[in-house]
């Protein structure tokens, strides 16, 4: 039987974070703005929702968060990111190596301090724990993790959630490379198995179309995730890249 490779994006594919996400950058955010305490960030909640499939990499949420205090629109920020990003950059006088120091500073005090309250904040969406356990269990399918959070912080969730995924398995924001990067590492390794990517970004998909080497990928866009109606739309039925549902992913004999 043909081995099963099954590379899966962690957050907003298997776990839906938003909650820590935005307690974990309101706290950051009043560390790189120390003049923010007066600041009530709350109100800003539904904004940093709507606008978090911008997002690419955890060291630009409260750059973001910034941008909506500064009074910039969700529909502006999801249209516009990268020059607003980058001014709001060039404002703090700080580097993306800075804020994400702070970020995962706030994550690493949280663990330590308040765990239980910390694992709270994360929700497996419905039936994929039960759907990796049930592929685990399986001898010829294997399950990658590939994510831009940090691999400690996942393999905490999925220890707290009972999956039993090895750490070297975990390939997170350490890998230092895009994610098409690691793709191509993992068909070198296992040139013979049947290659599957489940992701909730368009654009990491994407990236995968032009690279001969990995032609033979399944790519598909998990519309569960943090995308948009508009991103969803330009998935076109019949085209390589494909949309999923979490109903399908969840109901699956063997991975796709």
């Amino acid at each position: 039987m043909t081995q099963q490779l099954l590379a899966l994006d962690f957050d907003g594919v298997i776990c839906d974070g938003l909650a820590e996400y935005f307690q974990t950058t309101c706290r950051a955010y009043g560390e790189l703005w120390t003049d923010s305490s007066d600041v009530a960030l709350e109100p800003y909640r539904d904004g940093f929702y709507a606008a978090r499939p911008i997002i690419e990499s955890g060291w630009e949420m409260p750059v973001m968060l910034r941008a909506l205090v500064l009074g910039q629109g969700r529909t502006e920020i999801l249209a516009s990111w990268p020059p607003i990003r980058d001014e709001i950059l060039r404002q703090t006088q700080l580097t993306q190596s800075q804020f994400a120091q702070t970020v995962d500073g706030v994550r690493d005090r949280a663990i330590t301090e308040e765990l239980r309250t910390w694992l709270a904040l994360h929700c497996f969406y419905p039936g994929v724990v039960e759907q990796l356990q049930r592929w685990l269990a399986q001898p010829d399918v294997d399950i990658w993790i590939i994510s831009t959070k940090e691999g400690r912080f996942i393999a905490q969730l999925l220890q707290q959630a009972g999956v039993e995924l090895p750490r070297s398995q975990i390939l997170g924001k350490e890998s230092r490379q895009p994610k098409y990067v690691t793709l191509g590492q993992l068909r070198d390794r296992f040139p013979t198995a049947a290659l599957t990517f489940v992701e909730d970004r368009l654009p990491a998909l994407e990236q995968v179309l032009p690279i001969p080497e990995l032609a033979a990928v399944h790519l598909y866009l998990a519309d569960w995730g943090y995308n948009t109606a508009t991103l969803r739309a330009q998935v076109k039925t019949g085209e390589r890249i494909q949309l999923l549902s979490l109903e399908q992913f969840s109901q699956l004999a063997q991975p796709l």
